[in-house]
């Protein structure tokens, strides 16, 4: 009865959590669904293998819908034996977004559990982390993945700190389960954030081993580990498995290219190239914007009002207030940070900064300075190309770094950081002598009060410019007022000059009300109750209001359910396309890197960070680089090209989207292969290079480019086509296609299917034969002479052995929790 009655703080907790998240996303309630532009993107990519999924109940692991064909690992494919899945979807009961709104309160209140803070401080500061502004925007934007993988972070943390802490059971266990939902969530990268922030605390506890020579525990930590991570990998065996295949085709491996696009020499030793992985570098001054919101103007989508001096000057030129105010909101861009792009500041809150600050003056806890450390590192690496010989070491020397892109989301660790130091101050605050909480109090307030006041007093230090004023200037200066430009900017950077200070004097008086509220408490004007309640709640409140900003509710974020399970209408061009039911491809010129096309059509572009490499490449070094000729070949009248393109033709895209005045115009391609095509010679090549130059004027329909580093081709000057010879596609599936051939002699026929090198399977009349990859991209087969039946089939191994890892592993993980139970019950019973 006693150990049920102490379940109820956590209960309560936890009922408090689900509340919070469905008041939160209201809309919800009312069956609507959130807007996600991520995921919009990822219905158009993911709609083949969906319906194919709910027509017949398989699941394809290939889509051709996207990138002219790819592997759905990274798409949102279903294992089997996903045990550790079911346990997911267990957890994220509530709908989308609160349930993720959900894990991020439920693994942060496990770490603070683990840390020895009580359910009521626990519950704020599991509040405040998960209203963190930058997690709270990438589930408006949908990075859905990466807020799943941050949501299991603390958890996973909780778990290792147990183990050092030698409670090998209970540690073990939640180590073990909670890296096993990490890696589930499927964001690599997040998951390596990670694993930085634990790096830095088995150093520090292995040293401390060490030093006290308790080797025999240590052993016992490693082994702990050891079997935990197996189990965690094992279970996620099928996913990590696939994904660790595809990599190398994807753009996150390293190219065979020697050379760019432009002709220059490629010098990259990196995957990635160093200026793509750090595009989105933090500045080292924006990074103040982590207790100031708005410092450097919010986000680029911020939006100015009638109280702006941008209006007002705008009012004062002449314009009416309707004009005024739908200018100051189009045009009014207060964001002036070095990134390209910013949703919304990476805002933790000024009381969490106060109190982490209170938390090291105060906290005892050496535990402290590896969260400290793990914030540190995490800020310094953010700023990218901005701390440059930081980022090139960890580019070129630390094992994995250069797979990832956009450094500065690296400050998720920071995220995590600072509001556990935040309650561990709280915390700490209250179970110490009032001498002592005095000292500490007053030296957290002058250090944080100090620095906004150091903040106010560096505004002279700045231009308030941003790089879009040089193209607003331009714009402007094409009007008749050439000094119109020049006062618009001035107005413009006044705003921001209002934002920089308002938001300062904002977080100063949030600091400056917890501060007060802990003073009253020291001289006993407030119950500590009270006091814990008043701070958690302008804790909460302040983050709550900076989040409403850019997530709030309205009819643009939060839609019927049919709009967001539909979010594509067809145009007139699409619908113009879909009339030709014979299997094709379609580019859109403006939009090959979006999902839109992929919802209606079979694409040769799609939305995905993990595009397949050669093709991307094909389009760069080739398609897009002579876009204009493309363009110049388009008969006006007819809407069709007169000239060929070899590498459209052999991509089998029959239809080209273009932009005209009133929407897109379906421009056809007569020059099409077709679905595949017999060629009469083979032109051989002896690397990557020459076979990507060798496309530039190739007759794809006549020959066939072969890298011969790469294929073992025997036999090729044997090949022929007769007149009559044919070869037609008469079955698809995304993961199963039939062809019909007939050729009197012996040939070789290409067919316009991305090769992939493992999981495709040919045969000719049920006999297996070997697939080649020719013309850089596509798939070759030697075909004997006569009437055959070819196959392609799907089959992929890894799946099959990675699902069998994953059960073993799943079986593993449960007879240990089950034996854990048992012991842990058997220890307690023994002491009592």
């Amino acid at each position: 009865m006693k150990n049920i009655k102490a379940l109820y703080p956590h209960l309560l907790v936890l009922v408090g959590f689900v509340l919070v998240s469905l008041i939160y996303f209201y809309p919800v309630l009312q069956g609507n669904k959130i807007f996600q532009s991520d995921i919009v993107q990822y219905t158009g990519m993911a709609k083949e293998q969906i319906e194919f999924r709910k027509e017949t109940g398989e699941e394809p692991y290939w889509t051709n819908s996207a990138f002219g064909g790819m592997p759905t690992y990274q798409l949102g494919a279903k294992y089997p034996n996903d045990v550790i899945g079911m346990l997911d979807d267990a957890l994220r009961f509530l709908p989308r977004p609160a349930d993720y709104l959900f894990l991020y309160f439920l693994g942060f209140y496990v770490l603070l559990m683990v840390l020895k803070v009580d359910p009521l401080k626990a519950f704020f500061g599991a509040l405040a982390f998960g209203f963190s502004t930058y997690l709270i925007i990438i589930l408006g934007v949908g990075h859905n993945a990466k807020a799943h993988a941050i949501a299991y972070m603390p958890m996973v943390v909780a778990g290792v700190l147990l183990v050092f802490q030698r409670k090998y059971i209970i540690g073990g266990l939640l180590t073990m389960v909670a890296a096993a939902l990490e890696i589930n969530a499927n964001h690599f990268q997040m998951t390596y954030y990670l694993l930085l922030l634990l790096a830095i605390i088995a150093v520090y506890y292995i040293v401390i081993a060490a030093k006290n020579k308790e080797f025999k525990e240590l052993g016992k930590i490693v082994g702990v580990f050891a079997i935990a991570g197996v189990l965690a990998l094992g279970a996620n065996a099928t996913n990590l498995m696939a994904t660790s295949e595809y990599a190398s085709h994807s753009i996150r491996g390293k190219s065979e290219l020697t050379f760019n696009a432009d002709g220059s020499k490629n010098t990259e030793d990196s995957s990635m190239k160093y200026e793509y992985i750090t595009e989105y570098s933090y500045g080292v001054a924006e990074s103040f914007n982590l207790i100031a919101p708005r410092l450097f103007g919010g986000g680029n989508g911020e939006e100015l009002d009638e109280k702006s001096a941008l209006y007002e000057f705008l009012l004062n030129y002449g314009a009416t207030p309707s004009e005024a105010l739908q200018t100051v909101q189009y045009y009014g861009k207060t964001y002036w940070g070095e990134q390209p792009i910013v949703e919304a500041p990476a805002y933790i809150g000024a009381i969490v900064f106060f109190l982490a600050v209170l938390g090291l003056y105060h906290d005892k806890r050496k535990v402290k300075y590896l969260f400290l450390a793990g914030a540190i590192l995490s800020l310094l690496l953010s700023w990218g190309k901005n701390f440059d010989a930081l980022t090139r070491f960890f580019v070129d020397f630390v094992p994995l770094y250069d797979k990832f892109r956009a450094v500065s989301s690296i400050q998720v660790v920071l995220e995590l950081c600072f509001p556990v130091l935040a309650i561990m101050g709280l915390q700490s605050f209250f179970t110490s002598e009032k001498e002592a909480q005095w000292t500490s109090l007053w030296k957290a307030a002058a250090t944080s009060l100090g620095l906004v006041v150091v903040l106010f007093l560096a505004k002279g230090f700045f231009n308030f410019s941003a790089p879009i004023d040089q193209q607003l200037m331009q714009m402007f200066g094409e009007s008749q007022d050439k000094s119109f430009g020049i006062s618009f900017i001035n107005a413009l950077k006044e705003d921001r000059m209002n934002f920089y200070t308002s938001d300062l004097m904002r977080s100063g008086l949030f600091m400056l009300a917890a501060a007060v509220i802990l003073w009253l408490y020291i001289q006993n004007k407030l119950a500590q109750t009270t006091a814990i309640v008043l701070v958690g709640f302008f804790m909460v409140s302040d983050l709550f209001m900076v989040d409403k900003r850019y997530l709030n509710n309205n009819p643009s974020q939060f839609r019927s359910a049919r709009e967001v399970d539909m979010p594509f209408e067809a145009t007139e061009a699409d619908m113009q396309i879909l009339k030709d039911t014979s299997n094709y491809r379609v580019y859109e010129i403006q939009g090959r890197l979006q999902g839109r096309t992929s919802y209606f059509h079979k694409a040769v572009g799609g939305y995905s960070a993990v595009r397949p490499r050669r093709v991307d490449q094909l389009f760069e070094y080739n398609v897009e680089k002579n876009i204009s000729q493309l363009a110049n070949s388009i008969d006006s009248e007819t809407f069709s090209f007169t000239k060929s393109n070899p590498v459209l033709d052999m991509l089998n895209v029959k239809y080209v989207l273009v932009p005209g005045r009133d929407g897109d115009i379906p421009v056809i391609n007569p020059f099409a292969n077709g679905s595949a095509w017999f060629v009469e010679k083979i032109k051989f090549v002896n690397s990557a290079d020459e076979e990507m130059k060798a496309l530039d004027n190739l007759d794809s329909k006549k020959v066939a480019v072969v890298n011969s580093v790469i294929n073992d081709f025997k036999g090729a000057e044997n090949i022929a086509k007769d007149s009559t010879s044919t070869i037609q596609l008469i079955s698809y599936k995304p993961n199963h296609l039939k062809y019909v051939s007939n050729n009197s002699k012996n040939g070789f026929a290409v067919f316009s299917e991305m090769y992939y090198k493992n999981g495709w399977k040919a045969t000719i009349d049920g006999k297996e034969s070997e697939i080649l990859n020719v013309n850089y991209v596509l798939r070759g087969l030697q075909i004997p002479a006569g009437k055959h039946t070819i196959e392609f089939k799907f089959e992929p191994e890894v799946v099959k052995i990675g699902s069998t890892i994953a059960l073993i592993s799943s079986i593993g993980m449960l007879l240990l929790i089950g034996a854990g139970v048992y012991f842990e019950n058997k220890k307690k019973q023994s002491v009592a």
